[in-house]
């Protein structure tokens, strides 16, 4: 089991998020929009900060 849930924290996740982020970041920077740019980079972020936090704890 240990291996699925290290699947989902160390690939999935941190895709969804930093998709998500890179949108933002594009959608935020184009429209002039400071909230949008922000959530962008914190979900950035958090995707690559993600996986090593998570499966520290995990593995």
């Amino acid at each position: 089991m240990a291996i699925v849930g290290t699947t989902i924290f160390s690939h999935i996740l941190p895709l969804i998020c930093g998709f998500f982020g890179f949108v933002f970041i594009i959608s935020g920077s184009l429209e002039n929009d400071r909230n949008k740019l922000g959530l962008g980079i914190a979900l950035f972020i958090i995707a690559c900060v993600f996986p090593y936090l998570i499966l520290y704890v995990l593995v």
